[in-house]
């Protein structure tokens, strides 16, 4: 079986997707798997098939095992898990390994394992610490869960994240704030704030679709983004991408690869590889990807090789997300485009509407331009 792992330039990233979780909350699009543990086992053989592609091990600067939960592993499959993907995966000295990690799961013998396999990052799922709001979202966790959790992680992770949504059904700005007002006591590093969105094919979809559940206007979402850029700066954390913040020193490594336009390996379930100018992605169901590879067949279920043009366009979009932007003559040098060049009409455009700041050396986006930068992206994109 020839497998995509095996192409070149050599990327220092790294991205293994762990399926399982306890349930589907009904907001979720990301490949998962509930209620499905008798798939661990055989996702542990599949992903071990799936690495041994690679031939030989391949140092990274970063490591990211997302989900889906890692730590809903139990303890002796979890072991397994980072232990098979630090064998082809090598940190080199003084890199970033992350582990995503559900409040409701890390307890101290999942944690005592995460230590020991040299995780130094640990990022929570927390979304509120509103018992009401968290069930609407129908999370499986408690406050009380979170600030044990993260104690845990804090004991031998360099770096703690949190992640929150906001913009819920029902919620009010005060109850948002409220939440940011819980999240700046903890002792954590970085802090992820997400717009609720109603994906096709969901729950929250469906439910709004019949009117069993209410989207917040976008006066009340565009107010929340705000007071948690405001809240967080006033707490020490520095805004450096559209949805991040982060304590001096502690931004997250991994992410800023992908906002580099950097290639990247990827293993799992539906994960998304980038490497060479080639985007593959595979198979999003579980139990395909594991018969795949079981009977030497390829895990993927999509390819596309961008043009140089797309590239750079593409490569103009992830800088833009963050928020210091983007430096006219290493963008040209990297990726053979000026910046005018690409954008055309839609520079002057989006200066005017006072959507993106440029001082002839270097574009970014406004704070206005960051509110609605999901209406920006299409316009770059487009030749």
């Amino acid at each position: 079986m020839t497998h995509p792992l095996t192409a070149t330039p050599e990327p220092r990233a790294a991205y293994v997707h762990v399926p399982f979780c306890v349930h589907r909350c009904g907001y979720c699009n990301f490949t998962v798997v509930a209620a499905r543990d008798d798939l661990i086992e055989p996702y542990l053989d599949a992903l071990q098939i799936e690495l041994q592609a690679l031939e030989q091990p391949r140092t990274v600067a970063t490591l990211f095992l997302g989900g889906g939960t890692p730590t809903r592993l139990p303890p002796e499959p979890l072991e397994r898990l980072l232990r098979l993907v630090t064998q082809w995966f090598v940190l080199a000295p003084g890199g970033e390994f992350s582990v995503e990690a559900n409040p409701g799961d890390l307890d101290r013998p999942r944690a005592d394992v995460l230590a020991a396999a040299g995780v130094n990052r640990v990022s929570l799922g927390v979304q509120s610490f509103r018992i009401e709001k968290l069930q609407t979202l129908e999370r499986d966790h408690t406050a009380a869960d979170i600030g044990r959790s993260v104690e845990l992680a804090r004991g031998f992770a360099r770096s703690v994240a949190i992640d929150l949504i906001f913009a819920a059904p029902g919620e009010s700005l005060n109850d948002w704030q409220h939440d940011l007002a819980e999240a700046v006591t903890l002792p954590v590093d970085h802090v992820s704030t997400y717009g609720l969105t109603y994906e096709k094919g969901t729950r929250f979809w469906s439910r709004r679709e019949h009117g069993a559940l209410v989207e917040r206007d976008e006066e009340t979402q565009r107010s929340m983004y705000l007071a948690a850029i405001d809240r967080l700066a006033d707490a020490g954390f520095e805004h450096y991408e559209i949805s991040n913040f982060a304590r001096p020193g502690h931004r997250c490594r991994h992410n800023e690869v992908y906002w580099a336009g950097a290639s990247y390996w990827a293993a799992g379930p539906g994960a998304a590889r980038y490497v060479a100018g080639r985007r593959e992605v595979n198979h999003r169901s579980t139990t395909n990807w594991i018969k795949r590879l079981r009977a030497g067949e390829s895990p993927v279920a999509e390819r596309e090789t961008l043009g140089s043009e797309d590239r750079a366009r593409e490569a103009l979009v992830l800088g833009l997300r963050r928020v210091e932007g983007i430096e006219r003559a290493s963008f040209a040098a990297q990726w053979g485009f000026e910046i005018d060049e690409l954008l055309g009409p839609e520079l002057p455009r989006l200066r005017h509407l006072a959507l993106l700041a440029d001082d002839g050396r270097r574009i970014a986006l406004t704070r206005a331009g960051l509110v609605v930068s999901d209406a920006i992206w299409p316009r770059v994109l487009r030749r």
